[in-house]
């Protein structure tokens, strides 16, 4: 079965097919020489990795046909979308978070900012499924979050990017775009292998959505180059676009200016402001760049060594003697 893999890669269906074929063939005919067989199939492997990791025929990439879509638009609400009460992330002897609460309404920007250390994105990936919290409730709208699945919680809506920039980075700027999508398909396995009418039109229309978003951060030109290539910062929008091409309704991002130049940070700014006012995407935001907290969140929570310190609008945060003393400091 590896063999088969190694031999067929990851780029064709009937190369996979092929490659078992091959195999059947040439253990027969090796049949008299039996006991070189495996060293000799073991060594094909081996050239295969070195010289054609690709596996025997090229890889199909999706050709592109763009159709303009406009984001869908959710009527406002009163209520909050997203209700954190007296989170909890306890590490053996170590509390992490220790009795956080916030609430995100509908089309808000909230920034959670803090000292290095101070528990965010320990409060992220409870947020997120990656850790589950040892207290404390996590509501959206009424649903408990606390203790799902990432995955779970992705396909309600809630999803994230990261401190460090993770993308599928052999695979190309569309490519990663279509592999976000794969939870919102209609069609199974057997349509996906017979490429019946009905996969065709999901396929389609997943190309449809990806490519409308690499047009809207500029990277329509670059669709078929490897995303391991692109500049840092345009790595950055495409995992901000990985995010919002399944249509989520709050989007958290994990520190998204570390790195960028005073450009890229405006074209940023841009960006999120968009999320909220195009698309209307709730957003939660980790950063340190405080021009860019204080000028556009809406509401700001603030944390200290795992513990609320303060929470208000921008200016009322800038002028908190606490949160001045644990983390502005003086202007």
């Amino acid at each position: 079965m590896l063999a088969i893999v190694v031999l067929g890669g990851m780029g064709s269906q009937f190369a996979v097919i092929l490659a078992a074929v091959l195999l059947v063939v040439s253990r027969e005919l090796m049949r008299d020489f039996n006991e070189y067989s495996m060293l000799m199939l073991g060594g094909l492997m081996v050239l295969m990795m070195i010289w054609r990791p690709q596996g025997l025929l090229p890889m199909t990439r999706p050709q592109l046909k763009l159709k303009k879509r406009s984001g869908e638009r959710r009527a406002g609400m009163s209520q909050p979308l997203l209700t954190v009460n007296g989170l909890m992330m306890r590490f053996g002897g170590l509390l992490a978070v220790n009795n956080v609460s916030l609430a995100l309404r509908e089309r808000e920007i909230v920034s959670l900012i803090g000292p290095n250390g101070a528990g965010k994105t320990t409060v992220f990936n409870c947020l997120t499924g990656f850790y589950k919290p040892t207290g404390g409730t996590i509501m959206l709208r009424d649903q408990h979050l606390e203790g799902l699945p990432g995955q779970q919680i992705a396909r309600m809506g809630v999803v994230r990017t990261f401190q460090h920039v993770r993308l599928f980075r052999e695979m190309t700027v569309i490519e990663n775009l279509l592999v976000a999508q794969h939870q919102q398909l209609k069609t199974g396995l057997f349509s996906g292998l017979l490429k019946t009418p009905a996969f065709r039109r999901a396929q389609s229309e997943a190309l449809d959505r990806a490519a409308a978003w690499l047009e809207r951060i500029g990277l329509l030109a670059h669709a078929n180059r490897q995303a391991s290539n692109l500049a840092y910062g345009d790595q950055r929008r495409l995992e901000i676009a990985r995010c919002m091409v399944t249509q989520p309704e709050i989007l958290m991002l994990d520190e998204p200016a570390a790195g960028l130049n005073p450009k890229e940070t405006k074209e940023l700014d841009e960006l999120i402001a968009e999320l909220r006012s195009h698309h209307n995407t709730t957003i939660l935001l980790i950063e340190h760049d405080m021009k860019l907290v204080m000028g556009i969140s809406d509401r700001i929570y603030v944390v200290n060594q795992g513990t609320p310190l303060a929470n208000g609008t921008p200016e009322e945060i800038r002028n908190h003697p606490d949160v001045i003393r644990a983390y502005l400091g003086e202007a």
